[in-house]
């Protein structure tokens, strides 16, 4: 037994002469609409995840536990907690995180209550809160960023600046 579709296309053999129809233009697939380029966009075009992996807190969510692993995490919602990464770690505005971080880079939007250790860059972004130390490679603070704590940044491990972040002696010249 056999199965098939008609796919004939245009209107069935009636016997009848015919008809001379108007030309028509194919129809086009409607033209892109253009994606306005965020800070964010960039930075997550500029930035491959450590696996080309992001794991994602809902904000509905409250989660309560410690996060390990290679790969990224995008927290929406609550999380209490250590986060230790080798991808990087993402509070989105709204999300709150209490707990120790050691991550890649660091985009906070939202409110981290909490020590950030290693981290190449941190980024406070605008409506970002962070109360605890940073220690990083860079740390870029936007305007309406609030933080409480202390800051270390563009140095090695054994307490020298890093030559690339010197830019100059500082007199202008």
């Amino acid at each position: 037994m056999a199965f098939f579709k008609d796919t004939a296309i245009g209107p069935k053999d009636s016997g009848a002469p015919a008809r001379d129809l108007p030309h028509r233009e194919p129809e086009r697939a409607p033209a892109a609409v253009p994606v306005l380029d965020t800070p964010r966009r960039a930075a997550e075009r500029a930035e491959p995840r450590a696996d080309g992996k992001e794991s994602f807190i809902a904000a509905e969510l409250t989660i309560d536990g410690k996060i390990e692993g290679l790969g990224s995490v995008r927290i929406a919602g609550r999380f209490k907690g250590d986060v230790q990464v080798q991808g990087n770690l993402t509070l989105d505005s709204g999300a709150h995180l209490t707990g120790q971080v050691k991550a890649r880079h660091v985009t906070v939007s939202g409110e981290l209550h909490g020590n950030i250790d290693g981290a190449q860059r941190v980024e406070l972004l605008d409506g970002g809160v962070l109360v605890g130390d940073v220690k990083a490679g860079s740390l870029t603070v936007a305007a309406g960023s609030r933080m409480r704590g202390q800051v270390e940044f563009g140095w090695d491990d054994k307490g020298a600046a890093r030559p690339e972040l010197i830019k100059g002696n500082g007199s202008g010249a």
